[in-house]
């Protein structure tokens, strides 16, 4: 090309192919701006791209941990929680055994006052019966006696004689009774 260019006249430029001056000014331009874009840009933005993989892994480093941490809180709060359940069983059978002796307490007590009550009412009943037995005997002697006394015809006036007589016909009613 150069041939067909410099063909057509002397000391025309021909505008297709640049003057060697240019070419050399260009490399050398071109020479500096790697060599700057090398030694300043490209590590700079290297180090732009390393701060930024760093964060992105550091941040997925951190969420890792969170997520780990997170994980073990949560283990933790699942143990508590287990652990308070069985707490809680252990309190509501403490309870229901407490309520069970407590009504064991109160059915004892209940029990006693019962046979207090009853032994009570068999001492009254006991005291009555012997109160209604002599007052009876006192009757039932005053009559056999005067019964006797007509009967036999003679006074059986004598309080000894009388208390003696008395007391014998009633134990032989008693014995006669007890057949």
């Amino acid at each position: 090309m150069y041939f067909l260019a410099a063909e057509g006249g002397g000391s025309e430029h021909n505008p297709i192919i640049p003057a060697w001056q240019e070419i050399v000014v260009g490399g050398i331009a071109f020479i500096l701006l790697c060599v700057v874009l090398m030694k300043f840009v490209f590590p700079r933005m290297e180090q732009t791209f390393q701060a930024r993989v760093d964060a992105i892994e550091g941040g997925i480093k951190r969420a890792e941990a969170a997520q780990a941490e997170a994980n073990q809180l949560l283990e933790q709060y699942r143990a508590q929680l287990a652990e308070a359940r069985t707490d809680a069983a252990k309190i509501r059978d403490d309870a229901r055994a407490d309520a069970e002796g407590i009504r064991q307490d109160i059915l004892a007590k209940a029990r006693e006052e019962s046979d207090r009550i009853i032994a009570a009412g068999k001492e009254q009943l006991a005291a009555e019966r012997a109160t209604i037995v002599r007052e009876l005997r006192t009757e039932v002697g005053t009559i056999a006696v005067d019964l006797a006394s007509k009967i036999v015809g003679e006074s059986l006036a004598d309080e000894a004689r009388r208390k003696g007589t008395v007391d014998r016909f009633l134990s032989g009613l008693e014995s006669t009774g007890a057949r």
